[in-house]
């Protein structure tokens, strides 16, 4: 019976070391989104660290978070989507539960149009800042977050119609994360009028993951090995260093006062007791 075991232990790890992995992520809305390179250069390197052969591709058609979301359930058209996390995700896909930008996506400032900037200059307190309109989609968990601090929140069916609200100056502000706003504010085609307010910022514990289909538990496996392996071995950190560390700079996070925020929507399984996963957001004031 020993040699039945062995080579049904066989049969389970071969497809794991030999197979060609062909892995699907949402293509991005265009060539100058650049939103997605961090997450696809880290999910190379970890996919790089476990050895196995893949390609890595972009799905067929532009699919927005909520779609791209809804087609992994489903297992159709892509395999892997990288997401801000909550309770609802975690119960419909399987996380990986290792943030992949160390908790920086919940760091927030604010893309206002140039005519709301003497509101921004007047507020001193959150409750000043909540009196504020943010703008968000429908389906983002941010949506229900800052709704839970107060905040009246208008929702649009996806990211290029908050833009527009910007553009038509409905609502107040749209709150953007630190790694996504400076590649947002240089898109060639983004309305001059639309600015980086200069002073405030909001922040609440959250974290993007990497999340795979629920009956996917394989490629969970190779996703968590590589990303922890690039732990070990500093490559991780290193490739986040040097993708935000400028753009923290330029965005002079010391100099903004940050409103903290509670985020009712977490996760009790998030792993917030591992500082080598997060940044230290004292730290980036210092």
């Amino acid at each position: 019976m020993r040699w039945v075991s062995a080579a049904i232990l066989f049969l389970l790890s071969a497809p794991v070391t030999a197979a060609m992995w062909t892995i699907t992520y949402p293509r991005p809305l265009s060539e100058a989104d650049m939103r997605d390179e961090y997450p696809r250069a880290l999910l190379t390197l970890a996919l790089e660290k476990t050895g196995v052969k893949y390609t890595l591709l972009p799905s067929e058609r532009i699919l927005l978070q909520g779609k791209a979301l809804r087609q992994l359930r489903e297992n159709r058209e892509v395999n892997v989507v990288w997401s801000m996390t909550d309770s609802q995700r975690e119960k419909d896909l399987l996380p990986i539960r290792i943030p992949i930008a160390k908790g920086l996506i919940g760091l927030r400032v604010f893309l206002i149009n140039q005519q709301k900037r003497s509101a921004f200059a007047a507020v001193s307190s959150q409750q000043d800042l909540i009196s504020l309109a943010p703008i968000q989609g429908e389906e983002w968990p941010d949506t229900k977050i800052l709704q839970a601090n107060g905040f009246n929140v208008l929702t649009v069916p996806d990211y290029p119609e908050a833009f527009s609200m910007l553009n038509q100056n409905r609502g107040d502000f749209f709150p953007r994360s630190v790694i996504e706003v400076i590649n947002e504010l240089e898109e060639a085609d983004r309305n001059p009028d639309i600015m980086l307010e200069p002073d405030l910022a909001i922040y609440y514990p959250t974290a993007m993951y990497f999340f795979v289909n629920r009956g996917d538990t394989t490629l969970a496996r190779l996703i968590e090995t590589g990303l922890r392996r690039a732990l070990e071995d500093g490559s991780f950190d290193a490739l986040f260093m040097s993708t935000h560390e400028e753009m923290l700079n330029r965005l002079n996070i010391p100099q903004r006062k940050i409103f903290k925020m509670d985020n009712p929507l977490l996760p009790e399984n998030t792993p917030l007791n591992n500082p080598e996963l997060w940044i230290d957001l004292e730290e980036l004031q210092n």
